[in-house]
């Protein structure tokens, strides 16, 4: 239940492209969340006054509302499924070892929030179980005493030139790195978001005990930057975890001429986290290929450059200069007629600039695993074969060793796909 004044507003659980649900809200709650854009759509239930109607659509996991009730929306993918394609996408390396198992342990919690504050609060724990890394940080401070080097500058400016106090600046050892105080933001978040199991959360709140000498994040700004190294390498499952936390929970919107409304949330958004699973696994497959792959790799439609295209993922020769492949993923289920007029039009702009003769779309699922579509008055070369616009699905129901089976079979007939550009410049746009 959610406190608001002496009442108590439900929460309301959606589902991930779900019905429209009819929910109890305030004129000023229902367009502050119309406004916030975290749902696909919010109006006024023309039925029922006071009353609006909730539509969720490809963000998945739970926040909090002012004024209004906690959202869950739950994802179509079971939820380790789901942490398994996070996972992947956060440490593809030993995902692809660990296929069997993911990266991620959700433990038995079967709702995103619950699964991903078990899954954080699992991997600081085996990150701090050495201890809390130390590392140097440069301090600047007035002193009475000199250690260090003299600001001289600053000892000018601000006592000019008398001693003590002295400005000074030396390298602290400290548990006050970018890397502990991302941990102690993770925590520190997950323990304001709604849906948090108390068992879980009183382990969150031991975890930030073991952080407490480490300065907090202001909110809203910047996350420090880290660099993976051998002294961090038992940190840095927990701090890729810890990063995706960060970034998808507190989401801040500004409704036009108001201040920014503040969430207490997290929210994942299943359409790029499907594109960054397909991508990110065929890149990792085709290297066996001896293939490189450039993700969002921008190019033009027009020779002016003034139409932007950025395909998903475009497979190139190991050199990097040919291009061999395009592929797009849409994280959509194919009409019944197992046609998506838009998508292939957009495919086959993608060969013609590239100068291939054929595409790849990848779907979250579909009818049948793969077809392909023949493009008129595209014949060209001995065979005099059209462009082929090839739709493939990769369900994912699948478990994971049958999701990077999939993905294997898919790398192996990009692979297969030999260039055949329509001009000597094809490279370059």
């Amino acid at each position: 239940m959610t406190a608001t004044g002496t009442a108590t507003v439900p929460d309301v659980t959606l589902r991930e492209y779900g019905p429209a649900l009819s929910v109890p809200l305030t004129a000023e709650a229902g367009r502050a969340l119309a406004a916030a854009g975290i749902l696909q759509s919010v109006t006024p239930d023309p039925r029922r006054e006071g009353h609006w109607l909730l539509r969720a659509g490809s963000r998945v996991g739970a926040v909090r509302t002012p004024g209004g009730p906690v959202l869950r929306i739950t994802p179509k993918t079971p939820v380790s499924r789901l942490f398994f394609l996070l996972g992947f996408v956060l440490d593809p390396a030993r995902a692809w070892r660990d296929s069997r198992e993911g990266t991620v342990d959700t433990g038995a919690h079967d709702d995103v929030v619950p699964a991903l504050a078990h899954a954080v609060e699992r991997q600081i724990d085996a990150a701090l179980r050495q201890g809390v890394l130390q590392g140097y940080r440069e301090v600047e401070e007035t002193a009475l005493v000199v250690r260090g080097r003299i600001r001289e500058a600053e000892q000018i400016r601000r006592h000019f030139g008398r001693t003590p106090p002295v400005e000074i600046a030396y390298d602290a050892f400290t548990t006050d790195t970018a890397e502990n105080r991302i941990l102690r933001a993770a925590v520190e978040q997950l323990l304001r978001l709604p849906g948090v199991p108390g068992p879980v959360r009183r382990r969150l709140a031991h975890q930030r005990l073991r952080l407490a000498d480490v300065r907090p994040l202001v909110r809203g700004q910047e996350l420090p930057l880290w660099q993976p190294s051998r002294l961090n390498s038992r940190y840095q499952p927990a701090l890729r975890l810890a990063e995706a936390v960060l970034r998808g929970t507190s989401p801040e919107h500004r409704p036009a001429g108001a201040e920014p409304l503040a969430m207490d949330g997290f929210l994942l958004d299943m359409n790029k986290l499907f594109e960054d699973f397909v991508t990110v696994a065929l890149r990792e497959a085709l290297r066996e290929h001896g293939l490189t792959a450039r993700l969002q790799d921008p190019h033009h439609l027009d020779l002016a450059g003034l139409v932007r295209m950025r395909p998903d993922l475009v497979v190139r020769t190991g050199d990097g200069r040919t291009p061999v492949a395009v592929v797009d993923a849409k994280y959509k289920i194919e009409k019944a007629d197992g046609l998506l007029n838009a998508d292939l039009y957009q495919a086959l702009a993608y060969a013609t600039v590239l100068g291939l003769r054929e595409a790849h779309l990848v779907y979250a699922a579909g009818r049948q695993p793969e077809r392909f579509h023949e493009v008129h008055g595209t014949a060209a070369g001995e065979d005099r074969r059209g462009v082929r616009l090839y739709q493939h699905t990769l369900d994912l129901s699948r478990t994971p060793e049958q999701l990077l089976s999939r993905i294997g079979e898919l790398a192996g007939k990009l692979a297969a796909a030999a260039p055949h550009p329509r001009s000597s410049d094809t490279t370059t746009q």
